[in-house]
């Protein structure tokens, strides 16, 4: 398997994964403290060593240039390259630098991206995973909120107004108190 296939698997795999995830009235951090603790449950289930606030190859800017940038989670496969994420509910320019080098350095870059819908593709080889979610305003204060429901407790669809049957009444046989049968 090639290098292009496997990111699409793994990919895919974490997408599905994330599929059941809900959430109600959460803030920002705590979304994303959700969604890193859903990947590192994700990668241990597939058996890799999870390392969480791993190193980057990818130095942080002046002043603090000697240091290193951190990845949400890395992950060590025994048979395969690395597979690197990064848990964002903003479009970061840092985020899509960081993913580029580690790409270069011969990891699988995964970018899963959090909110409404309307996000941007990544340039390749980073792999895209999306969730969305709804907002609403939180209490004074507390600013925003985010909730994920299952897909049954979506709305349903608008339905036809176009009649298709009889639309006379039909009179049940129900028994009234009181009244003969």
């Amino acid at each position: 398997m090639d290098l292009a296939e496997d990111g699409e698997r793994v990919a895919a795999s974490l997408a599905h994964r994330l599929d059941g995830l809900t959430f109600e009235d959460l803030t920002t951090d705590q979304v994303t403290t959700r969604l890193v603790d859903a990947v590192v449950a994700w990668a241990t289930g597939e058996g890799w060593r999870v390392y969480r606030r791993a190193a980057s190859v990818l130095p942080l800017p002046p002043p603090l240039s000697g240091r290193q940038s951190v990845l949400d989670v890395a992950c060590a496969r025994p048979d395969r390259p690395p597979v690197v994420v990064e848990v964002d509910h903003t479009d970061r320019r840092r985020t899509v630098e960081k993913l580029l080098a580690e790409a270069g350095a011969g990891r699988l870059p995964i970018w899963l991206r959090w909110g409404v819908p309307g996000f941007a593709a990544p340039p390749a080889p980073i792999r895209m995973v999306t969730i969305e979610v709804s907002r609403r305003n939180g209490p004074a204060g507390q600013g925003r909120l985010y909730s994920r429901r299952p897909a049954a407790d979506r709305p349903a669809p608008a339905h036809s107004v176009t009649a298709v049957g009889p639309t006379a009444p039909l009179a049940l046989p129900i028994p009234i108190p009181g009244e003969p049968d």
